[in-house]
């Protein structure tokens, strides 16, 4: 029979304005537990019942807490033997980070296992929420709905939901299992799955990824419908078909490792049967590190496709459609104290443009190279780099090249400037496997390769500056304004080089890097004849307290004393004094930096070249760049890109690359991004040069839920690599409070 409400029974009545809190008194011994007992069962009301040793009843503002949970509702009974809370009337239940409620529950307290009716639930570490028909809870951190949906979005904002004839959740293992979902959006289904595992927050899961949706104007509609797999923390694999409407299907493949010593990536595409070529295509790519320890490391590089327009005609990235030298090598490379070696073995596969073909690169097999250098040896600075390579070509000459160069200089430096004389010798031996092959020397005139021959050079330098300094104004701040002339004269005695082959040489770019080396070629095979002076001059506008360069003035020419006559494919320099060079960048304004260069040639009296590069960017989401770019007789180019807000949360994105020597579009970019907070939608249209003649349309349209997924095509590696600053506007998740919910 119950008991009447009184204090001889263990309860007690609070006034409806300050309800207390009720422990089950030792007049209920079965609830107090021993000190190793089972926990403590809390309960409080604004009436409160009960059978001693059996069950407790509840009604007005009841809450049951228990460690780690807490029941409210209007009416509760509590049975004591199998610790079980059945509530009714605005049941509310809440663990840790997370809540529920519905008209009706049943729940074991220990177990946190039992049932909802219609409840609509919140997580609020994953920050997600939705409702139910009914709750079955599984235990601490897991439960099953069913006929249930789930959002990110924040409570009033009901935007997408993912529904689903049953959901299961487990927290503990940040895993969300759906059958029969469908996505909606604004209430419009957008895709339907029988089965979709999804992870709770941003770490890595095992499952399907949302499907990628797009058009080309090579392959058509296509489908991509990856599978990532979570395999263990250091590893994981993504398997990625991709159907093109005009081409058939594409299996890929990604596999990812992360060891103590060594990491490194495979992937491999195969494509059977192109639809358009009639041929089956395929791409290998190997990427692997290694640290063997005690200064001894390794990596192999191997990259492999089927046929030369293999990017062309299946990429949508310009990084890759522009690729026409894949490498094979591998390599080891050991490093102590001052000592460094390289040893390696290098290949290429070379993919053609038939209008614009190239030569193939030597292969090299092997090539070891060293560097030492000993600082402060007796006031001196001790240097010597040395390499052997094996050069090898299908219809060129092949041979074998030793290069030694050993160096010491006399670096006399203090706050003011610097004095540094420096000599070495550049000696160098070739072995060639081919005798008979001849070469148009820089005449026209056929002459044969030396079969074995030797270069003997020395090089001696003088390099020479000033660090003046003072306070000055600039833009209306307070600066330090560096004054910083420099000298550096080089001597190369000549000699007939026309006779060696040239594996590895070309004419180096003319820039202020350039004017202050020891030779105007690259590579090894051609060090020029050198009677010159360099004389620079640097200006510098830095914040006195933080050092930070604010703008940077330089301009530079080379005089040379004797003509050069070392060549290799264009012929000698005829003037005495190089072109001018001059360039300006830095921080010019809050948000704006200007970087520019410009070569000017005072014996034709004409501008060779120069750039301009412009940006402003007021802060991260609003960046504009634009870039000329002017070569004579070679380049005239407009490059102008963007990322700027139209309206509230829009932003527009555009690019415009073009050649106006060739009159044609290479790169062009536009599209819009529309962010709502918990979602965001990009369309972005793109088309550029493949090859000579050949273009390609590409068409991105994205969905992006926050913290769930996205469905579409992503155009996001293609935006942050065309437009220079770029920041994508990321959906955020709701925000979640458990006490206004």
């Amino acid at each position: 029979m119950p008991a009447a409400p009184s204090s001889e029974s263990g309860a007690v009545l609070a006034p409806p304005s300050e309800p207390l809190p009720l422990a089950l008194t030792p007049e209920l011994p079965r609830a107090r537990p021993p000190a190793e007992g089972p926990t403590p069962v809390f309960v409080r009301a604004r009436e409160i019942r009960g059978h001693q040793d059996r069950e407790v009843e509840a009604e007005g503002d009841v809450e049951v807490r228990k460690l780690g949970i807490t029941v409210n509702a209007d009416r509760m009974t509590y049975d004591l033997p199998s610790d079980t809370v059945s509530a009714r009337g605005n049941v509310r239940v809440q663990t840790d980070n997370a809540l529920a409620r519905g008209p009706e529950l049943s729940l074991h307290l220990e177990t946190q296992t039992g049932h909802m009716t219609a409840p609509r639930y919140m997580l609020a570490q994953e920050h997600a929420r939705g409702e139910a028909a009914k709750a079955e809870f599984l235990g601490e951190d897991r439960m099953r709905l069913t006929d249930a949906s789930y959002t990110t979005c924040g409570p009033g904002q009901d935007d997408w939901f993912i529904r689903a004839g049953e959901l299961y959740i487990d927290r503990s293992a940040n895993e969300g299992v759906a059958r029969h979902a469908r996505v909606e959006f604004m209430d419009v289904p957008l895709l339907y799955t029988p089965w979709i595992s999804f992870p709770l927050s941003r770490a890595r899961k095992s499952g399907l990824l949302a499907p990628s949706f797009g058009t080309t104007g090579n392959s058509g509609a296509e489908l991509t419908l990856p599978y990532y797999w979570n395999i263990a923390p250091n590893y994981d694999a993504t398997l990625t078909p991709r159907f093109m409407q005009k081409r058939g299907l594409q299996l890929g493949g990604e596999f990812r490792y992360l060891m103590p010593g060594y990491g490194g990536t495979l992937q491999a595409e195969y494509l059977a049967h192109d639809r358009v070529t009639d041929t089956n295509r395929s791409r290998l790519s190997v990427q692997h590190q290694q640290q063997f320890g005690n200064g001894l490391a390794g990596a192999l590089n191997l990259q492999r496709v089927s046929d030369d327009n293999y990017f062309r005609d299946l990429s949508t990235l310009v990084a890759q459609t522009s690729q026409n030298l894949l490498p094979r090598e591998g390599l080891l490379t050991y490093g102590v104290g001052g000592l460094s070696v390289l040893a390696r073995v290098q290949r290429f596969q070379v993919l053609q443009d038939p209008l614009a073909p190239i030569i193939a690169p030597y292969n090299r097999q092997p090539q070891v190279n060293v560097a030492y250098s000993k600082l402060d040896f007796l006031g001196t600075d001790l240097r010597f780099t040395g390499e052997y390579a094996d050069f090898r070509s299908t219809g060129l000459v092949s041979g074998r090249r030793f290069v030694i160069y050993p160096s010491v200089s006399l670096p006399l430096a203090a706050s003011w400037g610097y004095f540094t004389p420096k000599a070495g010798v550049h000696y160098t031996r070739y072995s060639l496997d081919q005798t008979t092959l001849a070469f148009p020397d820089a005449t026209g005139t056929v002459r044969p390769y030396a079969s074995d021959a030797t270069r003997t050079l020395p090089i001696l330098s003088l390099d020479t500056g000033l660090v003046l300094e003072r306070q000055a104004g600039l833009f209306g701040q307070d600066m330090l304004q560096t004054l910083e002339p420099r000298l550096y004269y080089l001597y190369v005695p000549y000699k007939d080089q026309s006779r060696l082959p040239s594996f590895d040489s070309a004419e180096a770019d003319f820039n202020f890097a350039q004017i202050f080396s020891e030779n105007r070629f690259s590579g090894q095979d051609r060090v020029s004849d050198a009677n010159q002076l360099t004389v620079a001059l640097t200006s510098r506008w830095l914040e006195p307290i933080t050092g930070q360069e604010r703008l940077r003035a330089m301009l530079g020419q080379r005089l040379s004393f004797r003509m050069p006559q070392v060549t290799l494919i264009n012929a000698a320099p005829k003037d005495r004094r190089s072109d001018f060079l001059a360039s300006l960048g830095g921080l010019i304004a809050p948000g704006w930096s200007l970087d520019s260069a410009w070569e000017y040639n005072p014996n034709l009296r004409h501008t060779q070249r120069y750039n301009l590069a412009l940006r402003y960017a007021p802060q991260p989401g609003q960046v504009a760049n634009f870039t000329y770019r002017f070569n004579r007789n070679d380049l005239r180019q407009l490059d102008a890109s963007a990322q700027w807000p139209l309206a509230a949360q829009w932003h527009g994105v555009a690019r415009w690359n073009y050649s106006l020597q060739d009159r044609r579009l290479l790169e062009g970019i536009a599209g819009v991004e529309y962010n709502k907070g918990c979602w965001a939608v990009r369309l972005v249209a793109h088309r550029f040069t493949t090859a000579t003649q050949h273009t390609t349309n590409a068409l991105f349209v994205q969905l992006e839920l926050a913290g769930a997924s996205s469905l579409g095509s992503n155009p996001l590696s293609l935006l942050r690599q065309s437009i220079a600053g770029f920041t994508p506007s990321e959906p955020q998740l709701g925000t979640y409070n458990l006490e206004d919910y």
